[in-house]
């Protein structure tokens, strides 16, 4: 046991604490605070404490409980709403009403609810680290799998079968330590991403049903990718459309600090959501953190490693797991306002230097992975920036740039636009086109030609309109008419979106590149014309126009 010797806004700095170790969870004075150590200095220890410091005093005692940072990993996650450490934010409330107070401690898992645990090996079996011996329905969409924690292996002596809670011992196997009991729940580290066999190379896109993403700037599974914008671009709306429709079994989103009525929005939307693909509620395949601005920031630096793990927990079962972090750069403030705290040397605009390590740490806990029980299964990461003034040049957007793979940059003109999503197609990319083309060469072998063919249109446009800001477009040769022409068919009727229509919500594969291809089948058409001496306001055709303003919105196709 130590002693506050003294305190800095969410940092406290502990004397008396020889002993101790980095990341060992303490709870500090009289109401026992939840804090982590991050620095150790002969018996000074620092401390960053998870909840509100104010009140705190020197030689108020400090308690270490020996243990990391940890969070329950079982049954009954699914559906529920966590805070940055992994407490269940409805509990909290019954506890302590609608302002949670200092010093309550709670699992991540209700110590109440029962599961019915169904067995798939049966005594005698020897059982190697991860894997699987039995199920729990957890809900109509999940099986729940319950497996051998990473750390043991052994043979199987008895299993009990039937109804069960979280804590409550399922097997027994003999180790070589001696006997060890296997509960239905089982804890892990945050900050240690959990063993695998083997990362593999993603080769299948994530589809999300919105085109700009799924055609031209695909992610793949076990990818990663980043959404910087401005306020107001469209970041939360694009992450809320992907937690809706991408193609992932688990959906795990992360409130890592934006302001309250955001992650607001998230709590009141998501349990209303019915999940398109299966007609159930949303939240019965997803898990929301919710850290907001006005919440402790070191709790908020807390929130992508709680997030992050329960992703590898869903991973390691076999599942498909899509993670939004809504925004890195909330929880990148945090990492600066502690770093100040502990006079440590400032990197580029008071960032510590360290700061894209940390940021490589988190993504490369992503990845399409062979588990230990040789399932292929990913986590797919989607963490959104918020550049102060929409600079990308800032040194959050320029670190995660440099590790993942897809960068879809909202545009502040375009959402000024009422242009949805607001992706700026000059200036995003992906670099898991070639990865997944095989699945696009499925789709239909014209796919990927189409999408290149639709990017040289853009790039066209792009310099054409420098020429048309001097002379106007009447003074461009036909065949430059009739580019704009397309591209702007293209922005407003391909790349354009709408997240509330029924219809138009979500467009499949096939549909986007029919809608590709028939855009683009009408532009050589008329080209073809043109070069024969034919104007363009000749060949136009009302009707087809407005077939293909309307093919978004047309169910059959």
């Amino acid at each position: 046991m130590g002693f506050i010797n003294k305190i800095s806004g969410p940092v406290v700095i502990g004397e008396g604490m020889k002993g101790s170790r980095m990341f060992d969870v303490v709870k500090v004075g009289e109401e026992g605070l939840i804090g982590e150590i991050i620095q150790l200095k002969g018996d000074l220890a620092v401390i960053q404490v998870y909840e509100d410091t104010t009140g705190l005093k020197p030689d108020e005692k400090i308690e270490t409980t020996g243990l990391p940072l940890s969070i329950d990993l079982g049954p009954g996650l699914l559906g529920s709403i966590l805070d940055g450490i992994g407490r269940p934010l409805p509990y909290l409330a019954t506890q302590s009403g609608d302002f949670i107070e200092r010093g309550i401690e709670a699992s991540s898992l209700s110590k109440e609810q029962e599961f019915e645990f169904k067995a798939n090996v049966h005594p005698g079996t020897p059982l190697l680290p991860g894997q699987v011996i039995g199920h729990v329905p957890e809900t109509e969409l999940i099986q729940h799998k319950i497996m051998v924690p990473p750390d043991k292996e052994g043979r199987l002596i008895e299993i009990y079968e039937g109804v069960h809670r979280a804590e409550s011992v399922v097997a027994k196997i003999e180790t070589k330590k001696g006997i060890e009991e296997i509960t239905l729940s089982q804890s892990w580290p945050v900050r240690v991403p959990r063993p695998i066999k083997k990362k593999l190379t993603p080769s299948q896109p994530l589809i999300s049903g919105q085109r700009v993403f799924d055609t031209f700037f695909p992610l793949a599974k076990g990818g990663t990718a980043c959404i910087p914008g401005p306020f107001g671009a469209g970041k939360t709306i694009s992450q809320h459309q992907l937690a809706k429709w991408v193609d992932a079994d688990i959906v795990v989103y992360i409130g890592c600090g934006e302001r309250g009525n955001e992650m607001t929005e998230v709590l009141n939307d998501f349990p209303r959501l019915m999940d398109p693909r299966t007609n159930k509620p949303l939240m019965e395949r997803t898990v929301l953190i919710a850290n907001t601005s006005n919440m402790p920031v070191a709790a908020r630096e807390a929130s992508i490693y709680t997030g992050i793990t329960i992703a590898e927990y869903f991973r390691d079962q076999g599942f498909n797991v899509a993670l939004m972090a809504d925004s890195t750069s909330r929880w990148a403030e945090a990492l600066r306002e502690i770093s100040s705290r502990l006079e440590e040397m400032p990197g580029e605009e008071g960032y510590p230097a360290y700061l894209s390590s940390k940021l490589a740490e988190f993504y490369e806990r992503a990845g399409n992975v062979l588990t230990l029980n040789d399932a292929e299964s990913s986590i797919s990461v989607i963490g959104a920036v918020s550049p102060p003034g929409g600079d990308f040049s800032e040194p959050v957007t320029q670190n995660t740039l440099r590790i993942t793979k897809v960068f879809w940059g909202l545009d502040a003109p375009l959402a000024y636009q009422r242009h949805f999503p607001a992706v700026n197609w000059l200036t995003s990319y992906s670099l898991y086109a070639d990865d997944v083309k095989e699945f696009y060469l499925k789709v239909d072998p014209q796919f990927p030609e189409l999408r290149e063919k639709a990017f040289a249109l853009l790039q066209k446009e792009e310099e054409l309109q420098e020429i048309v800001q001097l002379v106007g477009p009447d003074a461009l040769p036909e065949e430059d008419k009739l580019v704009l022409d397309t591209t702007k068919r293209l922005r407003e009727d391909f790349l354009q979106q709408n997240a509330y229509d029924k219809v138009d919500s979500y467009c499949a594969p096939k549909k986007q590149f029919f809608m590709l291809k028939e855009i683009l089948e009408y532009h050589e058409k008329l080209m073809k014309d043109i070069k024969q001496g034919k104007k363009l306001s000749e060949l136009k055709d009302p009707k087809m126009d407005e077939k293909l303003a309307r093919m978004k919105y047309d169910k059959g196709i």
